[in-house]
Parts: C-alpha cells; structure tokens; sequence
C-alpha cells in the first residue's frame, strides 16, 4: 500500500509539475496586489483539486458514458503525458500555456485550469478510477498529499525564483520532464500489453 501511494503521489507530481508552474504562477500575480496572492494561490489549489477529485470518483462513470475503454484511456494519456514531457524537456517560448493576460487577477484559468489541473492531470487521475475500496483510500491520499506539495511550492514560488534563479528552475523542470518521459512510455506500454490480452 505504501508503494502504491508513493508511486501515486510521484506521478501526480509530475503531472501537474507546480515546481514548473512557478514561473507562470509568479508571472500571473504579478500584477496582484501582494496581500492577495496568498489567497489566489489558495484558491486556485482549492478549484483545482476539487476537479481532480471529481474525475477521481466519477471516472468510471465518464468512461461509461463516452464508451470508452480503460486500455484506450491508459494509451491516450501515455501519449499526452510523453508530449508534456517533450515540452517541458524542449520548452517553447511564451511557456507551456502561453502568455497571461496582463492587468486581471487570475480565475481558474490558467493557473487552476490548465497548468495544475491540466489533460495530463485528468487523464491521470481518470486511471485512478477503481472498484476497489483501499486503492481508492490510496489515490485519495496521494491527491491531498499533492496539494498540499502545491500550496508549500506555490506559496513560496517568488522566494524560490528568487533564491535559486531562472537556469536552476529550468534545470529542475528538465529533469523532471525526463522521470515523466519514461513514466510516460511505461505507462503507454502498460495499455498496449493490456490490449494485447484482450485480442487473444
């Protein structure tokens, strides 16, 4: 159970990457009055795990409906994983999610929804759907686990700029993206071995 859970919480927090959303979170409040941003933060965490958790129980009801397969959710999100990783090994100018629109406070977008509640996330969290009682226990600890990861990185996001520096935040997202690259094609090779059993 403890395995399941660390592995759990190691993918959530590469998925939703908030020690790569630090620039974009700082960028975003900038324009934030700096009494306020705490809350923003707050918030947006809050916003964000309450849709992960809503895709974590309702899942399997989602796939039903969509009449989906649990082997076909697994190869679509190996394949968007490896292409989020891919970005964040090779990152674009303007960021991953573009430019923010300058002058707003930020609103669920883009820092609930897309940067920490983003397809990765949900599809990710969509395979944590399950019947069973304790791997649901489980998946649930590692989601509150992470946001709670979220809050500590994100409230501290302009000190840790500050303190480390662009190169070194950089670095750190690169490296991450390459654990998320090979957990990305474990993850396709799983569905694709999954397939495989059912063709014969």
């Amino acid at each position: 159970m403890t395995q399941d859970f660390f592995q759990s919480l190691m993918l959530l927090v590469l998925v939703t990457d908030p020690f790569g959303n630090v620039p974009i979170f700082v960028s975003a409040l900038s324009h934030v009055a700096p009494e306020r941003r705490w809350r923003v933060v707050v918030r947006e965490c809050a916003i964000a795990f309450g849709l992960l958790l809503l895709f974590m129980f309702f899942g399997k009801h989602f796939l039903t409906a969509l009449q989906l397969t649990e082997v076909s959710l697994r190869i679509g999100g190996g394949v968007i994983l490896f292409l989020i990783a891919l970005r964040m090994v090779f990152p674009q100018e303007g960021g991953i999610f573009g430019d923010v629109e300058d002058g707003h406070e930020p609103f669920i977008v883009p820092l609930a929804i897309p940067a920490l509640a983003g397809p990765s996330a949900l599809a990710t969290v969509l395979l944590f759907s399950s019947d069973s009682r304790q791997d649901m226990m489980v998946h649930l600890a590692a989601l509150t686990a992470v946001a709670v990861v979220w809050l500590v990185v994100l409230l501290s996001a302009e000190r840790m700029q500050k303190v480390l520096g662009v190169r070194a935040m950089t670095a750190f997202e690169r490296l991450m993206g390459l654990i998320l690259t090979a957990m990305s094609v474990e993850m396709l090779l799983a569905g694709i071995r999954d397939y495989l059993k059912t063709l014969n």
